[in-house]
């Protein structure tokens, strides 16, 4: 619990206390229970009437501050002081629990900055000057060593390395490069130092514009106004116009009516106005669907989100560690004249002294202990493979180049992934296949999207046109595009948000840092948020805590059986409130049945409300 809601609590115990002060004593002097009344009211309802009092001189008077206020200060002038103090106590109820659903799950998007270089390492004179990277040149040289991130975008022109993508592409495999290879910014040098030509200042840099797109995306957002803020641009000055026409055409027009008793009537036309049923319920049907969403690993960051999730006609997905697990494993084996144990087995031992993700991956499908004894003569030829020689026999481990260096004739091989070519003494031997792997979920989550109401599945990757269209069309989505950076990313949601209907909305699902900034454009931004990065979970408005793509599905079902709840809530409140206003005008009935009516009501909204909470698969 933060600061504020800390003091806002404090105030409403303080308020309640007062207030059972106020009614308890009992005191021959009035004065001294009006003053407690008096100081319970302002202690839980001065920053209402401040925010009204505000809005009022900018030029915003009909708000549920408004609204709040002047049915308050209604019930205080005709005596009701206990009904004006509990309905602004109510209302600050519903707001600590709006206040907490939303600060428990919203998080600061600063921390994005964490891919921000700090500093560069610029060649200058022949020696390694430490800067900012702002201060660094088109043209000039920099230096990066192992485990640094690259400070800006650069051609390589000497040394090789493997660089770790994953921060700005979203791949988790890391990629060779060397000599005239463009290296990007974010992304960090695993294990060599390289000496690369910077190609752009770093305002123009792809870490530059990834922080850049993620601030102008937030500022596009478009959040839903909160049902009682709409509802009061109509309500509360109907209701006003209403009360002073009560307090002043009556005399006027009706021999004998007073303006002491039509003036009391008004103001007891104001108090019944006050829609608690409102102000309480749909607050709490959106905090207990949080707390019901929470339970089964969705996190709903505001209660707005439920209302862009249920109206989602357009979905689209990034592809690594969102549809598939974001980890390579050996997915296929094809032998000659050795059999598939010994072909993994002698690739795992050339491999073991090698801590490349391809590596691992053969050295884990192996799932042996290694004897690193028996391997000798170890050599890695950058951006090739590798050769060693195990038990007395030489063998090459990698991609075609190496192949082709050594004149081993090999299997051109068609099928997506990443294919290891082994030799053995010169000789073909087969080839390994690595591919990430599709989650076990992702074609039902596809699918149970589909049936409830999703029209259009699209799919936006970093990765080649040749991987994509094989996930896309094992998963039967609709669109697919490939071979996408960060702001490609981010222009394919726009041009997709103009092609959807404007009364839908665009949810897109990412888990990597270079999703953030599409999270943040897109309607409603959901994150995977197991194994997601920091920023993409912190961009998101809804977070899979449990990386499953079929809980999507989930929280669209949950969205509409929330919003569902909410309108049931509205409907009967504003059905019963006009009947109640109208038997308080026409004087049929008095204040106390009247506020019994209206608790009545919240009572049994709050019942309502609670079902949001429980909800079945």
């Amino acid at each position: 619990m933060n600061k504020n809601m800390r003091k806002r609590l404090i105030r409403i115990i303080a308020g309640i206390v007062l207030l059972l002060a106020a009614v308890l004593i009992d005191t021959t002097k009035d004065w001294i229970n009006i003053l407690l009344f008096l100081a319970s009211y302002l202690i839980v309802g001065g920053d209402i009437l401040l925010r009204a009092l505000k809005n009022i001189l900018r030029g915003k008077v009909f708000d549920e501050n408004f609204l709040m206020s002047i049915a308050t200060i209604g019930a205080m002038i005709i005596s009701e002081y206990a009904e004006g103090i509990a309905v602004m106590v109510l209302y600050q109820i519903g707001e600590l629990f709006q206040s907490y659903a939303v600060d428990k799950s919203r998080r600061s998007i600063g921390d994005l900055m964490d891919i921000r270089p700090d500093h560069a390492n610029l060649m200058k004179n022949g020696d390694i000057v430490k800067v900012d990277p702002d201060e660094v040149m088109v043209g000039d040289n920099i230096v990066i060593m192992p485990g640094d991130r690259i400070p800006l975008d650069a051609m390589v022109v000497e040394g090789m390395s493997m660089v770790d993508t994953s921060a700005i592409t979203g791949e988790s495999l890391p990629r060779d490069v060397g000599p005239g290879q463009e290296i990007l910014s974010g992304c960090i040098n695993v294990n060599g130092v390289i000496t690369a030509e910077v190609t752009k200042e770093y305002e123009e840099s792809t870490v530059s514009k990834i922080l850049d797109l993620v601030e102008n995306a937030s500022s596009k957002k478009s959040s839903s106004e909160q049902f009682i803020t709409k509802f009061a641009r109509y309500y509360t000055p109907l209701v006003v116009i209403l009360a002073v026409l009560l307090a002043v055409l009556p005399p006027l027009l009706i021999d004998g009516a007073s303006f002491d008793e039509w003036t009391y009537r008004a103001l007891s036309f104001l108090v019944v106005s006050c829609p608690c049923a409102l102000v309480i319920s749909i607050p709490l049907t959106f905090f207990s669907g949080i707390g019901g969403a929470s339970k089964r690993g969705v996190l709903v960051k505001g209660s707005n989100y439920f209302e862009a999730l249920a109206n989602v006609e357009t979905m689209v997905f990034d592809k690594t560690g969102t549809l598939t697990k974001g980890v390579f494993e050996v997915q296929e084996l094809k032998a000659y004249g050795i059999s598939k144990g010994e072909l993994i087995e002698l690739a795992a031992y050339a491999e073991s002294f090698s801590n490349h993700p391809i590596s691992k991956s053969i050295q884990k499908a192996y799932g042996r202990e290694i004897d690193q004894a028996n391997v000798s003569d170890v050599f890695e030829i950058a951006g090739h493979g590798i050769e060693a020689v195990v038990g007395g026999k030489k063998i090459t481990v990698g991609n075609t180049k190496l192949m082709k260096q050594k004149n081993i004739a090999y299997d051109e091989v068609d099928l997506v992934g990443t294919s290891v070519h082994v030799g053995i003494d010169g000789e073909y031997a087969g080839y390994i296949l690595i591919a990430d792997q599709v989650k076990e979920d992702s074609a039902q989550a596809i699918k149970s999207l589909k049936k409830s109401g999703i029209r259009k599945t699209v799919m936006l990757t970093g990765d080649n046109k040749k991987v994509g269209e094989k996930i896309a069309g094992d998963l039967l989505l609709d669109q697919v595009y490939t071979d996408l950076l960060p702001v490609d990313k981010v222009n394919r949601l726009e041009e997709l948000i103009l092609q959807s209907n404007e009364k839908k909305t665009l949810a897109y699902v990412g888990d990597g840092i270079n999703d953030a900034p599409v999270l943040a454009r897109a309607d409603v931004g959901i994150a995977m948020g197991g194994l997601g990065s920091d920023a993409a979970i912190e961009a998101a408005d809804v977070v899979i805590m449990t990386d499953e793509p079929s809980k999507i599905p989930l929280a669209i079902k949950m969205s509409k059986k929330i919003i569902s709840i909410a309108n049931q809530n509205i409907t009967f409140a504003i059905a019963v409130k006009i009947v109640i206003l109208i038997l308080s005008a026409l004087g049929i009935t008095n204040l106390w049945v009247a506020i019994f009516g209206d608790v009545g009501v919240t009572f049994i909204a709050i019942l309502n409300s609670f079902r949001a909470m429980n909800f079945k698969d």
